[in-house]
């Protein structure tokens, strides 16, 4: 049961010299606290930097055509070629673990391509299927995105971005407004703007226009050619095999040598982010191992104040020993001395970073800023929960030695000890 006169006990045992406890507990207070701000930190940059690719497919891959490098059937070395229509229905066939795909080819850009009655602006044009807004997420601001039946009956209407509806409409709702794109007439079906700020695929959608693939694709007169290639995997599916298929099919259709290493050209975009994710990992162990380190020097602080209470007391724990206390009652005192001090120090340092953190996370709110490389920055439950266990561990490991220590005095030799 909880002893009253016990805690009392020991705090004064603590209280008795302030100076020394509280030299001894700072070690302990700041090793905490490093460790929670260093986590914290370690998350608002993990925050900041993949905020910025927020809604962009992690497993997503891109293809392109260049140049070739090898000779093959009769074609020289540094021929070009493009990607055909025929490629796509292909790739669905033949591999499996594709989630989206996506074909896209670019309109012409001249000077003020874009009209709407009097207002002119000059943006991109992009020629997409549906599953171009899986693999880069857009948000919605007016009506709907391109479907399948636009893409199937080439029906002449277009998505088009933020800021182009800001310099043709003012920001007003443009659904069923038809604009001119590079000469011919679209109708506006929807508004958007990509949700991430930081990656985009042939410039920022929200200064774009989309149109559907095939629409795009007959009106600039392009035959069954396209540009680019983007597609996602299944999560379960090794990225690496899907673009080793992909390669392989592009190659072969094309008259490519299968061993040409520059014609293919591949963004994997599903390898930088599994980077990212393997640098974020390292950094969270780095951190754990610096404020452990500095956490382990201020238990390290707290277990040497114990040896020397216990030598100090020497005399004190030979007469309990005489009164015929119990091993387990002159370990238990020892060790509950050392975990007071740790846990008070502890949860101090504790409660002090998580208020620092969320200080500084209101302060980046308040004030928020675009493409941000720090936001954020918190310590979840899991990981409070994890560095009050370690706490409340280091602070038992501290008593150890100590207790010990106080285990080894005879109560003959105590007594006596001038």
């Amino acid at each position: 049961m909880f002893d009253i006169d016990r805690w009392i006990e020991i705090w004064v045992t603590i209280t008795r010299n302030k100076t020394r406890s509280l030299l001894t507990c700072f070690g302990v207070f700041w090793g905490i606290l490093m460790l929670v701000i260093l986590l914290g930190s370690g998350k608002g940059m993990k925050n900041g930097i993949m905020g910025g690719l927020e809604g962009f497919s992690t497993n997503s891959v891109f293809f392109y055509a260049d140049r070739t490098s090898e000779p093959y059937k009769g074609f020289n070395k540094g021929r070009w070629w493009s990607m055909r229509n025929r490629d796509i229905e292909s790739i669905l066939r033949n591999i499996d673990g594709i989630e989206h795909i996506s074909p896209i080819i670019w309109g012409s850009r001249g000077e003020k391509n874009i009209v709407f009655g009097q207002m002119t602006g000059t943006f991109g044009v992009k020629g997409v299927m549906p599953g171009f807004f899986q693999i880069e997420q857009q948000d919605l601001y007016y009506g709907r995105l391109l479907n399948d039946i636009d893409t199937q009956e080439k029906r002449k209407v277009c998505l088009i971005g933020k800021k182009v509806n800001e310099t043709l409409f003012h920001n007003e709702d443009p659904c069923g407004k038809f604009i001119r794109v590079n000469g011919l007439y679209y109708q506006v079906v929807g508004v958007v703007s990509g949700k991430s700020p930081n990656i985009n695929i042939g410039g920022r959608s929200e200064e774009s226009v989309f149109l559907p693939f095939t629409t795009l694709q007959q009106s600039s007169n392009q035959g069954d050619i396209f540009h680019f290639m983007g597609l996602s995997v299944h999560r379960d599916v090794p990225v690496q095999s899907v673009i080793d298929g992909v390669s392989a099919i592009l190659k072969t259709q094309n008259e490519i040598a299968p061993e040409d290493p520059q014609a293919v050209g591949v963004v994997n975009l599903a390898a930088q982010f599994a980077t990212f994710e393997m640098l974020f990992t390292g950094i969270d162990m780095l951190v754990w191992l610096v404020g452990m380190g500095t956490l382990l020097a201020g238990i390290i602080g707290v277990s040497n104040i114990m040896m020397v209470t216990v030598r100090e007391r020497t005399k004190e724990i030979g007469v309990r020993r005489a009164l015929g206390a119990k091993p387990f009652n002159i370990i238990s005192q020892v060790m509950s001395e050392s975990l007071l001090l740790t846990a008070l120090a502890g949860l101090m340092g504790l409660s002090l970073g998580v208020f620092l953190l969320d200080f500084v996370s209101r302060m980046l709110a308040a004030q928020p800023a675009e493409n941000a490389p720090f936001s954020n920055p918190e310590v979840s439950i899991q990981t409070a929960v994890a560095a009050t266990a370690v706490l409340l561990f280091s602070g038992l490991l501290a008593g150890l030695i100590p207790a010990w220590r106080a285990m080894q005095i005879k109560a003959i030799d105590a007594i006596r000890e001038e």
